[in-house]
């Protein structure tokens, strides 16, 4: 069993590289690439993020091929797939950072601001632990309770266009999506690498998923 972990550029490789290691417990190759070849026939696909959301798809464009086998993997072939921080944002219909940005379009919806809901005591961007909501019954966060805290940093949310796609809310300034989940989609706005022993499990579900 093998799973890509989509090398980028993107600043949170290494830490979700170790973390996966780690919750793989030797059970599952952790592969680092931005082969096609590689990533079209992976068992399981991890796209990390940190930064603009333009600057990622801009990222992700450069590498020949790497959109392409992405789509034939998770979308053509239905491995489990999992997005991390921007690289759960990159599955929008587009990122409304720095002007209008066209994102993956794999779940329909837009990345925007955060907004602080004019209370001057929320700081934007939303860095540090904060309590899940409203999380739905799911393989890959059934580890995952109601106040269960969990490690943002962030000043842009996905909302998509269909609710029924959110797995988990969380509130801060405006109630957004923590979790997305559609099909063998799922991703997160929070980081697992950085929420302790709840990531770690979080990442092994997903290890272990099988949608």
């Amino acid at each position: 069993m093998s799973v890509a972990l989509i090398n980028y550029g993107s600043g949170n490789l290494r830490s979700a590289e170790k973390a996966l290691v780690r919750a793989a417990a030797g059970t599952q190759e952790i592969v680092v690439t931005d082969d096609p070849d590689i990533i079209a026939r992976a068992d399981r696909v991890v796209l990390p993020g940190v930064g603009a959301f333009a600057a990622c798809m801009s990222a992700l464009q450069a590498r020949p091929g790497v959109i392409e086998a992405l789509t034939e993997a998770v979308e053509g072939r239905g491995a489990p797939f999992l997005g991390i921080c921007v690289g759960m944002q990159l599955l929008a219909s587009r990122g409304l950072e720095f002007g209008e940005t066209p994102g993956l379009d794999w779940i329909a919806g837009d990345v925007r601001k955060l907004q602080d809901g004019g209370d001057p005591a929320i700081k934007i961007p939303h860095m540090g632990w904060n309590g899940l909501t409203d999380v739905i019954d799911h393989p890959v966060f059934a580890g995952l309770k109601n106040g269960q805290t969990v490690y943002f940093t962030h000043s842009f949310a996905f909302f998509p266009k269909d609710s029924a796609d959110v797995a988990a809310y969380v509130e801060h300034g405006e109630r957004f999506p923590a979790a997305v989940a559609r099909g063998n989609i799922a991703g997160v706005q929070f980081h697992p690498e950085k929420s302790q022993a709840v990531g770690l499990d979080l990442l092994a579900r997903f290890l272990e998923w099988r949608p």
